[in-house]
C-alpha cells in the first residue's frame, strides 16, 4: 500500500480499477482547512493524463509495472515479434502497442517491453537511436539564418528536422522520446 503523501514521481498505483503513474506531484498546505496533495497522474495502458486532488492519507494499493528487455526481431502485416533475450521465446504485438518512439527503432533493437499482471501494454525504445538518413533536399548555400531546418526521411521511415548540413547517408544520432535531431553520428 501507499499513501499519497508518499507520492513521487515515476510511482505507480492502482486508482479506480486502473494503473496510474504520477508525473507531478504537489503537497499543499493552505491556511484554512485540510492539506493535500495535488497529483497530475498518466494512465499507463491509454496514456491519458487527469488531474486530482487527494487527501495525504489516502491509501492506494501498488502497481508493480515489469519492465522485460527484448530485441525487435521482425514485422509481418500488423504484427510486430519482439525475443526474449533469456528465453528466446518470440512475442507478437500489435501496432497499437507500440506508442509513437517505436517509429524511430529499427530490426535487432533492444528495448523494454512493459506489462502489468503478464499483460503487455506498450514498449520502452532507448532513449537514443543512431540512424540513417535515407532521403532529403540538399541544403542551399548562403541559406545560414540560425536554427533553419529541413525534413529528412530516416531508414526507419519516420520524418524529423534536421539541420541544413545534414545530407544522404549521413548518420545522425536522434532522441526517442522527443522525435529531435541531437548530432551526426560517428
Amino acid at each position: 500500500m501507499i499513501t499519497a503523501g508518499d507520492f513521487r514521481n515515476g510511482v505507480t498505483f492502482e486508482y479506480e480499477g486502473k494503473v496510474m503513474q504520477v508525473v507531478e506531484f504537489q503537497h499543499v498546505k493552505p491556511g484554512k482547512g485540510a492539506a493535500f496533495v495535488r497529483t497530475k497522474m498518466k494512465n499507463v495502458i491509454t496514456g491519458a493524463v487527469t488531474e486530482t486532488s487527494f487527501n495525504p492519507s489516502a491509501k492506494f494499493e501498488s502497481a508493480y509495472i515489469e519492465r522485460r528487455v527484448m530485441e525487435y526481431s521482425y514485422s509481418d502485416g500488423d504484427l510486430y515479434y519482439f525475443m526474449d533475450t533469456e528465453t528466446y521465446d518470440m512475442v507478437p504485438l500489435n501496432r497499437d502497442q507500440l506508442g509513437d518512439a517505436f517509429r524511430f527503432v529499427k530490426e535487432n533493437t533492444e528495448c523494454k517491453v512493459l506489462s502489468y499482471k503478464g499483460n503487455i501494454f506498450g514498449i520502452e525504445p532507448p532513449n537514443f537511436m543512431d540512424l540513417e538518413v535515407t532521403e532529403t533536399e540538399p541544403g542551399i548555400r548562403g541559406d545560414t539564418a540560425t536554427n533553419v531546418t529541413k525534413p529528412a526521411t530516416l531508414e526507419t521511415g519516420a520524418e524529423i528536422r534536421v539541420p541544413l548540413f545534414i545530407n544522404v547517408g549521413d548518420k545522425i544520432t536522434v532522441d526517442t522520446r522527443t522525435g529531435e535531431y541531437l548530432s551526426r553520428s560517428k
